[in-house]
């Protein structure tokens, strides 16, 4: 199978259609002005945006200024790198200095930013022009996010709880965006919606403004069509913040990847671990037959496959519950309070349940953790990346709320969906989803690719190289 060239543009498409990294050579090069770039992209929202419902604002008159500043620097031969003109969307937990930030509940209905988050900063000093905030499932607490469609099909979910911004890289309305992952957030909707999405080691991208579902296991991370738009993104991103209190001083990291003739082909020496249990437990047979092939690509590539098996298997989902559901609560324990009526059912449901548990049991979770998080160190000194279905199912059709699996039990559609992204929020590793194929149906398809924390740039080198060497999913149709 030859390599299928993702990074050279094709002077037909439109400017919405570009990679990040083929959009940042053409502003580079001249052959487009971000101008030009936004104005696409603020088009594309306005064609797209009635059927799928991916922002909660659009700042069209910020981004038009954004990009027209943005030209005039890199005509005074001041360019800022690669994000330099290139539309971005924020989900609406990340503030923005004047922005709104909503969470999309009535709760914030009226809120507006005073300061800028450090992710929203660090991403403005790069260049990045923001299109808009993009919808979440209400406060980050769910895995479908509602108010938004799928970007294949309007009548399936789009994943949450950083649906908004899945949707609107997938349908060509930001060249990336930014999402938070809890449990799941960046990976589930990305893998739904055939894009791109990481995970960051915990503590590595600051935190700091963003709005906090559960503090010891939220991560910000970005959302985008390439493994090599992302990493992109990512180095644009990391850096200590002494306001988060999680955030470390990581050690230095190379995010680029080589882009040298063949180079891109070659995991030799790679160790790919690959579940003997868990993972493949419950998941959908074209699910598990795509993941399944991916993973022989990789060792096509020269990597070498080893069964792994995952510790504490038993213990994963009650532990991810026992922590979020909590510190969820805790969070929001004035404004429940204060305004129970103004939360959404579902949301509401959970949070009031969260003031239920006991010290004892939250206890419980935490020593689960740090014990989990030993035995994932020691499972990751036997390889390099961990290679599984990043969902055991693809999009559900919006409202279905239960999944029967081939053995007769059932599970909760939010349930399934959690179930395989939790362990990377549990133990902090970072974890990378790419799209690998699409059901009978044709929906998109994803295989997350984990590693050792702060090992983001082993896990990225693995995904560029197996997207490198297969077709492109492509923009979805936004039907």
């Amino acid at each position: 199978m030859q390599p299928h060239e993702q990074h050279k543009p094709d002077e037909s498409n439109e400017p919405y259609e570009l990679t990040l990294a083929d959009a940042a050579e053409a502003v580079r090069t001249r052959r487009i002005s971000p101008v030009e770039l936004v104005d696409s992209v603020l088009e594309r929202i306005e064609q797209v945006e009635p059927r799928l419902g991916a922002f909660t604002t659009v700042t069209a008159d910020h981004a038009r200024e954004a990009a027209r500043k943005a030209e005039a620097e890199i005509a005074g031969g001041a360019p800022r790198g690669p994000l330099h003109g290139v539309p971005a969307g924020l989900k609406d937990l990340i503030d923005v200095a004047g922005m709104p930030t909503t969470a999309s509940s009535r709760v914030r209905a009226r809120h507006r930013a005073e300061s800028d988050s450090t992710v929203a900063a660090r991403l403005a000093s790069a260049g990045a022009v923001f299109v808009g905030k993009t919808h979440t499932h209400e406060f980050a607490y769910g895995l479908t996010t509602p108010q938004t469609a799928n970007a294949w099909a309007r009548k399936r979910v789009a994943g949450g709880s950083s649906g908004g911004s899945a949707v609107a890289v997938a349908a060509g309305a930001a060249t990336f965006a930014l999402g938070t992952d809890t449990g799941g957030s960046i990976r589930v909707p990305a893998a739904l919606n055939g894009v791109v999405g990481l995970k960051p080691t915990y503590g590595l991208v600051p935190r700091y403004g963003v709005t906090s579902l559960a503090w010891s296991l939220d991560h910000v991370g970005p959302l985008a069509r390439t493994v090599e738009d992302a990493a992109l993104v990512l180095a644009a991103l990391v850096g200590h913040d002494p306001r988060d209190p999680a955030s470390v001083a990581a050690p230095p990291m190379d995010h680029r990847l080589d882009h040298r003739p063949g180079a891109e082909a070659d995991l030799t020496g790679l160790r790919v671990g690959v579940p003997g249990n868990y993972y493949f437990d419950r998941v959908d047979p074209q699910v598990e037959a795509s993941v399944r092939r991916a993973i022989g690509r990789l060792e096509e590539l020269g990597a070498r496959l080893v069964e792994v098996e995952i510790p504490m298997a038993r213990y994963i989902r009650p532990t991810q519950w026992g922590l979020m559901v909590p510190e969820a609560s805790a969070y929001h324990e004035r404004t429940l309070r204060a305004v129970p009526d103004l939360y959404g059912a579902d949301v509401r449901v959970l949070l009031e349940a969260g003031e239920l548990m006991t010290a004892g049991d939250y206890l419980r979770a935490q020593r689960a953790r740090t014990l989990m998080q030993q035995d994932w160190k020691e499972m990751l000194e036997t390889v390099d990346v961990i290679a599984a279905p990043t969902v055991p199912l693809t999009a559900v059709e919006s409202g279905r709320p239960t999944v029967t699996w081939g053995d007769g039990s059932v599970e909760s559609v939010s349930d399934a969906y959690v179930r395989l992204s939790a362990p990377a929020n549990i133990t902090g590793v970072p974890s990378l989803t790419l799209p690998v194929g699409r059901d009978a149906a044709g929906m998109p398809i994803g295989m997350q690719l984990m590693g050792r924390p702060f090992g983001e740039a082993t896990v990225l080198r693995a995904g560029h190289a197996y997207e490198r060497t297969v077709p492109a999913l492509g923009l979805a149709p936004a039907a």
